[in-house]
């Protein structure tokens, strides 16, 4: 399979070479990379879920990452620590909220 794709590659090179004016690789390399794209994103999904807990910490579950934070006493200052927990800066949180995310296939 490597071989005959290593030998269309050449062959579209020599006809590339002769006018390269003229020569459609880039058309047929960007069908291609589509192509490719769109068959893995059928077989993709993302799924998304809400974490909450008290205080200013929250973890997403295992497998999910944190895409956002909100934080409650109208606390506009959060991180991310450890790719997995929400933090809120602010002093005296009640509450941390978490939007958690993965990318399955299907």
């Amino acid at each position: 399979m490597k071989m005959r794709v290593a030998v269309l590659l050449a062959v579209i090179a020599m006809f590339c070479a002769a006018d390269a004016q003229k020569c459609a690789l880039d058309g047929l390399m960007s069908s291609l990379t589509k192509s490719v794209a769109s068959a893995v994103l059928e077989k993709v999904t993302l799924s998304c879920i809400d974490a909450t807990a008290k205080g200013s910490l929250v973890d997403c579950p295992a497998g999910y990452k944190p895409t956002g934070c909100s934080c409650g006493n109208a606390c506009g200052s959060w991180d991310i620590r450890n790719d997995q927990t929400c933090h809120c800066q602010c002093a005296n949180q009640d509450w941390t909220a978490a939007r958690c995310c993965k990318i399955a296939l299907k």
